[in-house]
C-alpha cells in the first residue's frame, strides 16, 4: 500500500525536527564545554593571584596570607602544612600521568579533560591557600635596605617569569582554553609539537625556574614560609623528573637532545650539556 503524500510530509518533517534538535543539542553540548573551559580557567586565575598575593604578605587583599593568622602547636602545623602540600603534590602528578588520563576520559569528556585537570589544581591550591597554618618565627630577615630590594623585584621577576613561560609555550592550550575552543568551532585538536621557544632555548624548565626564583626570593623568611618553599621546591623536583619521562616517551631523540644541550633549571649549570659539548669538540 502506498503513501499518501500528506503522510510522506509528515514523516519528513518529523525527520527535519529530530535533525534539527540534535543539531541543536550538539551545539548546546559544545557550548556548555566552552563555558566550562572558561569558567575553570578564571578559578584557577583567581586562586594564582591569590597564592602570589599569599606568598608576598599583602594582608590586605586576600583572606589569608603565609604569615597571617593565628599559630597553632608547631608540629600539628608542619602535618597539615606538609599535608596540604602533599596533597597539591599527588593531584597535579597523578592527574597529568598518561595512564591516569586514558582512564579519566572514560568518565570526563576528553575535550574538556585538560579543563578538569586545571580545576582539580585551583581546588587543591585553594585548600593550601585557605587552610595554611601560619609559622611566624624569623628564620632570617635581611636588614640591608638594598638586598632587601633586589629579593622584592626577584619575587617579582620570578612570577613574570612563570607568566612568560606560559605564552612561550602555548598559554591556552596550557590551560584548556584552546581545547574547548577548538571543539566548539569542530576544529580538530592537534597534540603539541616539539619545539624550543624563547626561555627553553636557554633552560628546559623556565616555568618552574619562575617558581623557584619566586619562592626564595624572600627578604624576611618564617618558617611558615620556608616549609612552603622547600615543600614545592621539593615537588617541582620530582615533578620534573616524571615529566621529563614522559617528555622522552613522546619526542624520543629529540628530546634526549634537548636534555644534552639544555640544562634543567639554571643556564651554565649542567653537566650534561658540558659533557655534549667536549664531544662535540672531540
Amino acid at each position: 500500500m502506498l503513501f499518501q503524500p500528506s503522510k510522506l510530509f509528515w514523516i519528513k518533517g518529523g525527520i527535519n525536527i529530530a535533525k534539527s534538535q540534535r543539531q541543536i543539542l550538539h551545539m548546546m553540548k559544545k557550548l556548555i564545554a566552552f563555558i566550562y573551559g572558561v569558567v575553570c580557567y578564571l578559578i584557577f586565575f583567581v586562586s594564582f593571584l591569590w597564592m602570589i598575593l599569599f606568598l608576598g604578605n599583602f594582608e590586605a587583599y586576600v583572606p589569608t596570607t603565609v604569615n597571617s593568622g593565628t599559630a597553632g602547636p608547631l608540629l600539628q602545623s608542619l602535618l597539615i602544612n606538609l599535608g596540604l602540600i602533599a596533597l597539591f603534590g599527588i593531584q597535579h602528578t597523578v592527574m597529568a600521568r598518561k595512564s591516569f588520563k586514558d582512564r579519566w576520559t572514560k568518565l570526563v569528556p576528553k575535550p574538556v579533560e585538560r579543563n578538569t585537570y586545571v580545576l582539580f589544581s585551583a581546588i587543591a591550591l585553594i585548600l593550601i591557600l585557605w587552610f595554611w597554618q601560619p609559622l611566624p618565627e624569623t628564620v632570617w630577615q635581611v636588614g640591608t635596605a638594598w638586598a632587601s630590594l633586589v629579593l622584592q623585584w626577584g619575587f617579582w621577576l620570578g612570577w613574570l617569569i612563570v607568566f612568560l613561560s606560559t605564552w612561550m609555550i602555548d598559554h591556552f592550550n596550557l590551560f584548556g582554553l584552546k581545547q574547548v575552543w577548538n571543539y566548539m568551532r569542530d576544529r580538530k585538536q592537534h597534540p603539541p609539537q616539539f619545539m624550543e621557544p624563547g626561555f627553553y632555548k636557554y633552560v628546559r624548565h623556565p616555568l618552574m625556574l619562575g617558581f623557584l626564583i619566586a619562592f626564595w626570593s624572600i627578604p624576611h623568611m618564617t618558617i611558615g614560609h620556608l616549609v612552603f618553599s622547600c615543600g614545592m621546591t621539593l615537588y617541582i623536583v620530582i615533578g620534573v623528573y616524571y615529566e621529563e619521562r614522559a617528555m622522552v616517551r613522546r619526542f624520543g631523540d629529540k628530546y634526549e637532545d634537548y636534555r644534552k644541550r639544555v640544562p634543567k633549571f639554571f643556564p651554565g649549570l649542567s653537566i650534561k650539556e658540558k659533557e655534549y659539548k667536549q664531544e662535540e669538540l672531540a
